[in-house]
Parts: structure tokens; C-alpha cells; sequence
């Protein structure tokens, strides 16, 4: 027996409904996936993310810059003030808090220096003259003139983090610290800090 089979017709509707449905999950999948690649940026920055600190102490004199932040901060350009004029190194900064003298001081070369999450640089420390750190002392008037001069100082210092991030830390003197994000850290120039 020969029976009638059916024709067999394309279903255009639902062909077209199954495209739609699918480019849709297509284009979901493509807004999750991008979501899930900026959290993880977003995470990694702040694994990475270094803040440093600039201080100032009286027992001993000295200058300190620590990183409180979680990841390495690298220090790209670094200028050093004495009441807002640049000084090239801590010879200079202390011949303009002292008077020419013999100085007596041990420091920490600050530029290009990757400080790890934690870390703590003393880069200034001054020194009496049998060169033992310049502590506390009411009595010594080396002291009481370092300890008042020393807040004539302040810094700018530009680090970045490991992902190239780059931020300018404005410190010491009688102002208060503030860090911004910038593009990028400048270049060597005349006032850049030499040590």
C-alpha cells in the first residue's frame, strides 16, 4: 500500500525565533565574560595597590617613607623642598636647616627603589658629631634646632605600582599629606632630587 506521506516544509518562524534566541545568549555570554574580565582587573589592582607614607620623627632626627599599601610601590621621581625650594640632595637640605657645617647624617637613596608592601626606608637620620643618631635630648642644641628645622621639609614623591598605576605623594613640612593618581611620573629635571 502506498500511503501519502507528508510534505515536509521548513518552519521559517521558529528557525528565525532559534537564531534570535541564540545570538541573545551570545550576546550575554559576551557582556558576562567582559563583567568577569574588569572584576578581575579590579581585583589585581587592589592586591597591587602600594601607599606610601612620608614621616617625620624627633627620636632620632630623621625622615622616614614606608609603604602601608599591599603591593610593591616603585618610586619613579622623587623631589625634596625646603620651605617650597627644591634641594638636590641632603648636603644641600642640610647646609639650608643648619648653616654651613660639617654634616653628619646617614641617608637611603630613594629613587628607583622598589619598596616592598610593609617596608620601611629611614632615608635621613641625622647624626651628632661622634656619629651616633641625633636621639632625643632637650639638653643638646644640635637637637632642638634639627627638631624644629625638620618641619621645613617636605616631599614629592611619584610611584607607581606593578600594573604601571602612578600616583604623587605630597608630604612633611606643616601640610597636610595628600596622594593623587596622575597619568604618569615626570622626568629627571632640575629640581629632581639626586639621591
Amino acid at each position: 500500500m502506498l500511503g501519502a506521506v507528508p510534505e515536509n516544509r521548513p518552519t521559517r518562524g521558529a528557525s528565525r525565533y532559534d537564531a534570535l534566541i541564540a545570538t541573545f545568549v551570545g550576546v550575554c555570554a559576551l557582556c558576562v565574560s567582559g563583567y568577569t574580565a574588569y572584576m578581575q582587573r579590579q581585583q589585581v589592582r587592589a592586591v597591587v595597590w602600594p601607599i606610601l607614607e612620608f614621616d617625620s620623627n624627633n627620636g632620632p632626627v630623621q625622615f622616614t617613607l614606608s609603604n602601608k599599601g599591599v603591593g610593591p610601590a616603585i618610586i619613579k621621581h622623587v623631589i625634596v623642598r625646603i620651605d617650597d625650594r627644591p634641594v638636590r640632595n641632603w648636603g644641600e637640605a642640610v647646609d639650608k636647616l643648619l648653616g654651613p657645617q660639617e654634616p653628619h647624617y646617614a641617608e637611603i637613596d630613594m629613587n628607583g627603589r622598589v619598596l616592598s608592601a610593609g617596608e620601611r626606608l629611614d632615608i635621613f637620620t641625622a647624626h651628632d658629631a661622634n656619629n651616633n643618631p641625633l636621639n632625643f635630648d632637650k639638653s643638646n642644641p644640635l637637637w632642638v634646632k634639627l627638631n624644629t628645622e625638620r618641619l621645613r621639609v617636605s616631599v614629592e614623591v611619584c610611584y607607581s605600582s606593578t600594573l604601571g598605576e602612578c600616583w604623587t605623594l605630597r608630604a612633611g613640612g606643616k601640610m597636610r599629606s595628600t596622594t593623587t593618581r596622575i597619568h604618569r611620573c615626570p622626568t629627571v629635571s632640575a629640581t629632581s632630587f639626586e639621591q
